[in-house]
């Protein structure tokens, strides 16, 4: 990735993940719009009317602030992409050549029924750091009110009804300013912020009509969606320079990475491995150069996807389901497709990866043509003392089976108070803060180290327990001496 790059040349690696993003839990498996969870959509990045949101616990804005580190006059490149819901309905042709509403419209391959799809839409700047130095770069955007009709046709060829997909007007605007750090080296904090500034009042059900507030509370997120940025995200490149990273920065910059104020936004290095010219700003959180399994065949749009169960359920629905899934969305349709015709050596190649082991049997791994080094066949695995012995072991051990803690002999027999160590515990092992237990064994493992067996008093499995040797088990400095029973 050369530093003269354009934009999208720059942001082809990264949009590969921003897609991800954008279309995270679009729509959900089983893929059908009467799927329960596929009626409260659009979670991450949603950027609401600014009357709406503050009734709701939605915000308008999101706030990305990061370090860079600009050479000469650096530009730097800006891509917002976020969704924009239009609303679909579907009407039924009358032979009076009339349209009326419909729940569902049957057709020989899909089941069409009212959906809100959405549309990419994308918002790009070129601003030099010495103009964001300088001050504050604004620039609004718009996104008009419009409405479409697509007709539809029957197996016959002749029109049987209409999709109507009505979109409403969205306005935002994305600030950029940059401050010069006071550190060693010539860096800056760039600050950018996404906001919806849509000038909306939403018509609820409160009790008092002139109450701007109550009807903000009243109004239905259904109503706010069509007007909201979804899924928000920027993209950020540098023509000449290089960004921090926000989880390792440089020691120097610690402090500074530290200040920088992310709202609803987690800022990440993407693009090319190994590069830092490219940051996407993602309302998921991610770790720096995320990148898409190279064993997924497509896009399923499930949150935490695993594309190996996905399209065997998929490809097992009933065809009137997948019909169904077909009419909600051409995204659905695609997935219900793509999981039909998977030919079964990519559904084998689903199974699973073993990714550490990509160092050693990917491609670019050297391969040694001999070894170099002659090993002695009587020094290996020939430790001077043998962890276990066989022949020579003996259970009974008295000086081994006490230990002192806090200067009091602990062994079988023994009252002791749990206290599990934070750093080491499980949600288990938490629940048996301060009870009181009694050790059965002291026990020293290979490495020198040494575990108490108990069993915990008032435990009305305890001489089961003990029937078959299943015991918690605790460190010394986990545990604090009671008097003996």
């Amino acid at each position: 990735m050369t530093a003269t790059a354009p934009p999208a040349t720059r942001f082809a690696v990264a949009r590969q993940v921003a897609d991800a993003v954008l279309f995270e839990g679009y729509v959900l498996y089983p893929y059908r719009a009467s799927a329960a969870k596929n009626r409260l959509r659009w979670q991450f990045g949603v950027l609401v009317p600014p009357a709406w949101g503050p009734a709701h616990g939605e915000h308008s804005l999101q706030q990305t602030q990061l370090v860079m580190e600009p050479r000469g006059a650096a530009t730097l490149a800006v891509e917002l992409r976020f969704l924009h819901a239009q609303r679909r309905t579907v009407e039924e042709a009358r032979p009076d050549g009339s349209f009326v509403p419909v729940p569902e419209l049957h057709l020989p391959d899909r089941v069409l029924v009212p959906w809100d799809e959405g549309t990419e839409e994308r918002v790009e700047m070129t601003v030099t750091v010495a103009e964001l130095e300088a001050g504050e770069v604004r620039l609004p955007f718009v996104r008009p009110a419009r409405e479409e009709t697509e007709p539809v046709a029957g197996a016959d060829g002749r029109q049987v009804g209409r999709l109507v997909r009505r979109t409403e007007r969205a306005d935002g605007l994305l600030r950029l300013r940059a401050e010069q750090l006071d550190v060693p080296y010539r860096a800056f904090k760039l600050t950018a912020v996404v906001e919806n500034i849509t000038d909306w009042t939403p018509q609820g059900d409160a009790a008092d009509g002139s109450d701007a507030a109550g009807a903000a509370a009243g109004a239905d997120r259904e109503a706010a969606l069509p007007r909201s940025l979804v899924a928000a995200h920027l993209l950020l490149g540098l023509s000449a320079g290089s960004f921090l990273s926000m989880t390792d920065p440089p020691e120097w910059a610690r402090a500074s990475v530290a200040s920088c104020a992310n709202l609803h936004t987690w800022p990440v290095l993407a693009g090319e491995p190994g590069s830092a010219d490219v940051v996407l700003s993602s309302p998921i959180i991610l770790e720096d150069h995320p990148a898409v399994a190279p064993e997924s065949i497509g896009a399923m749009y499930d949150a935490t996807e695993i594309d190996e169960i996905l399209a065997l359920r998929t490809a097992a629905l009933t065809d009137r389901e997948k019909r169904e899934a077909r009419g909600t969305d051409a995204r659905a349709a695609a997935v219900i497709d793509l999981a039909d015709t998977m030919p079964p050596e990519v559904l084998e190649r689903l199974h699973g990866a073993v990714r550490a082991l990509r160092e050693i049997t990917g491609p670019g791994a050297p391969v040694p043509d001999r070894i170099t080094e002659p090993f002695e066949e009587d020094a290996v695995f020939k430790p001077e003392t043998p962890w276990w012995d066989p022949a020579h072991a003996d259970p009974a051990d008295p000086a081994r089976d006490r230990i002192l803690i806090d200067g009091t002999s602990v062994g079988p027999g023994s009252r002791v108070l749990l206290r599990p160590g934070l750093r080491r515990t499980d949600a288990q092992d938490l629940f048996l803060q301060g009870r009181a237990a009694l050790v059965e064994a002291v026990l020293h493992d290979v490495d020198g180290g040494v575990h108490l067996a108990v069993t915990v008093e008032g435990d009305p499995g305890a001489d089961i327990r003990r029937e078959q040797g299943r015991f918690l088990y605790f460190q010394p400095d986990e545990v604090a001496p009671l008097e003996d029973a």
